[in-house]
């Protein structure tokens, strides 16, 4: 994206994450916020962004700062890491990031808008109704929004060649991950130029080509912990030996139930409340089409790795 010009609208706990992470890679950055008692709310959020990043920088520059899992690829490459430029740059993105309640102000010029607001339908139409008629010509909308797909609001936009989604994960500057997920009326134009600016912010982008409900890592993630909760509520066994099968198997770092522990219980419950309320919601696993797939390779001789190609390929 040849644009510099960001606004981020909300100030929740990843909107102000988003908003440091792309000043710190030096982008000009307005925060749009709905009312005067929001700013008592973010700016407390975006002051512990940037002694989180100041506390990451340190110990990135330490022995055990240069593990894998702690390691903060948003900030550093391992390879060029200088703590004197990475601190210099969190302050600079700390005292740049400009907080405006005028809507029509905020997004002058704007090269991109993240909306990045709760996660109530009413409350983002109402937003992107204010919007449309407000944004120059050239901005590109995205949504991070994480439980409700873009097309949701897609006619509310003005502009459904410019709007995709654009989401990230918690702690951004760690896990440095962005789902790009167009809708079926999204230029590629545009869901190639996001793509581009998410690698200018230190994500690694992770296109998506037709929209989907939970995006890559939820999609994996929550049936993986649907069946360690499923193994527990049924009684065939206890969390701490379900996390140690999955961590020795594996070699993961974590089992099922301490990332449901990060996750924190209530959201869980409310993923499987609501699936026990809709089981017609539940999207099922098209097996005939992995069978389909799965046969392609085979019959192209890729078995797998003692075939020296699978799904990837080994020498």
């Amino acid at each position: 994206m040849d644009g510099k010009k960001i606004v981020v609208a909300g100030g929740g706990v990843l909107g102000t994450q988003i908003a440091f992470q792309v000043a710190y890679c030096g982008f000009d950055v307005t925060v749009w916020l709905r009312s005067e008692g929001s700013i008592g709310r973010t700016q407390p959020k975006l002051d512990a962004v940037y002694n989180t990043y100041l506390k990451t920088i340190e110990m990135m520059d330490t022995p055990e700062g240069k593990s894998p899992f702690v390691w903060a690829r948003g900030i550093a490459d391992v390879e060029t890491f200088d703590k004197g430029i990475c601190l210099e740059k969190a302050k600079k993105a700390y005292e740049s990031i400009k907080i405006e309640l005028d809507m029509a102000k905020a997004v002058q010029d704007a090269d991109l808008v993240i909306e990045s607001m709760a996660e109530i339908k009413d409350d983002k139409i109402a937003f992107y109704q204010s919007l449309a008629p407000l944004i120059p010509e050239k901005t590109i909308l995205v949504t991070n929004s994480s439980s409700m797909l873009p097309s949701t609001f897609t006619e509310y936009t003005g502009r459904p060649e410019k709007y995709l989604a654009l989401h990230f994960a918690n702690e951004i500057w760690r896990h440095n991950t962005a789902e790009v997920m167009l809708q079926e009326k999204t230029d590629l134009k545009y869901f190639n130029e996001v793509i581009e600016f998410a690698k200018q912010i230190r994500m690694v982008p992770l296109p998506i080509k037709k929209e989907k409900a939970g995006y890559l890592l939820n999609s994996l993630l929550i049936p993986f912990l649907d069946a360690a909760m499923d193994l527990y509520a049924t009684g065939v066994s206890e969390p701490e030996v379900i996390d140690m099968a999955w961590k020795l198997g594996t070699g993961a770092p974590a089992g099922p139930f301490q990332i449901l522990d990060i996750v924190g219980l209530t959201t869980a419950v409310n993923i499987s409340s609501a699936k026990a309320a809709h089981p017609e919601m539940v999207e099922k696993i098209h097996y005939e089409e992995i069978v389909k797939l799965l046969k392609e390779y085979i019959d192209e001789g890729k078995l797998g790795r003692s075939a020296g190609e699978g799904f990837y390929k080994y020498k």
